[in-house]
This record gives C-alpha cells, structure tokens and sequence, in this order.
C-alpha cells in the first residue's frame, strides 16, 4: 500500500445521496478475488449504458474527472453491504480519499484497510465542497483537516491505529509481520 500523508487534488463530486456498496461495484463484478481492473466498474449500472457503452454525461466520463484522486459523495456513502471490491474498486479508478458528511462504519473499515482514507466533514464544509466541483483540497492526514485552497479548513476523526497504518502504508497483516523481532523476544521471554 502507498503510504498516505498528505494528498493535494481536485474533487470529484457525485452529490447523491445513500450511494450504497452495490452501486459503488454491482454484485456482479464481484466473481474476482483480486483488486486490479475493478476501477473499470466503478459505479457501473450509472457510468454505462445497457449495451455497455460509456454515458457520457457520467461524472467520472467527463475530462475534468481525470487525474482526481478526491470524490466528494452525498450524505450515507457505502451504506448497504460489507464488501471490499467497493473500496478496491475507487482505489483501481484512482481515488485515495472519500469526503462526505456520513459514511458508512462498515466501508470506513474496509476503505482504510485497503488504502483508502474516508473523511468525515461537518455539513457546512461538506455543502461547499457539493457546490465547487473540481476544487482544489488539501488532506494532511498527519493533523486530520482538510483544507480548501483560501485556507478554509475542517477536522475529521479517524482511528489512531487507521491513521497510523495509512501513513505508513501498511495493512493490519503488515503491521502485525513488521513487529516480529517484538513477538519473538516476547516469546522467547515466556516461561
């Protein structure tokens, strides 16, 4: 996983409402096992038309979506099932953060388990970031704030740990196999 620290975008902005995990990835791209290529379906069933060709009024379609690593959603984002092909497929597209009012407890976990860091906002700095798309954020995950580019800034919490693996670029496993000499030593101490 890349370590994230601070992370300078423009935001996508898809200001729906309870976008829930089977919109993120419909189910049935969920056959995989591994993370490559989901990005390809990333809100799938309103990206593309029945026969499979692109909507080109879709957000992540449009030229100034390109390049940005930021998606700002409406209130409730993945709400609905747990399933980690939603934040595999955001972080395929190329996303690193999702901003949002509420997000979801269960893609919380998943996303920061998998590189990606969900931000919670208060409603006012949330309402200005769904009314600039393609604004310019700021995220400095060591201090926890977002900041907008005349300064305005909000705070958001995030698990120490969660914070701590992000901004080492490691996962729970990798955490756990980084402190080995630890384990040994204390094994070795046991009677």
């Amino acid at each position: 996983m890349e370590p994230f620290r601070t992370l300078r975008s423009r935001t996508v902005v898809l200001a729906r409402q309870n976008i829930d995990t089977d919109q993120i990835i419909p189910a049935r791209f969920l056959k995989i096992t591994h993370r490559a290529g989901l990005g390809r379906w990333l809100f799938a069933d309103w990206r593309y038309q029945p026969d499979g060709s692109p909507r080109p009024d879709f957000i992540l379609e449009q030229p100034e979506a390109r390049g940005a690593r930021v998606l700002v959603a409406g209130d409730n984002f993945g709400c609905g099932s747990s399933r980690e092909h939603a934040p595999w497929a955001l972080v395929d597209w190329g996303f690193r953060a999702v901003i949002s009012s509420s997000i979801a407890d269960i893609f919380s976990n998943n996303a920061v388990k998998n590189g990606l860091l969900p931000v919670r906002v208060d409603a006012g700095f949330h309402g200005r970031l769904l009314a600039e798309p393609g604004a310019e954020v700021t995220i400095d995950l060591e201090h926890c704030a977002v900041r907008l580019a005349d300064g305005t800034e909000a705070t958001f919490p995030l698990d120490p740990f969660a914070r701590y693996c992000l901004m080492n670029g490691v996962d729970e496993l990798g955490f756990l196999l980084g402190q080995q000499e630890a384990i040994t030593r204390f094994e070795e101490a046991r009677p």
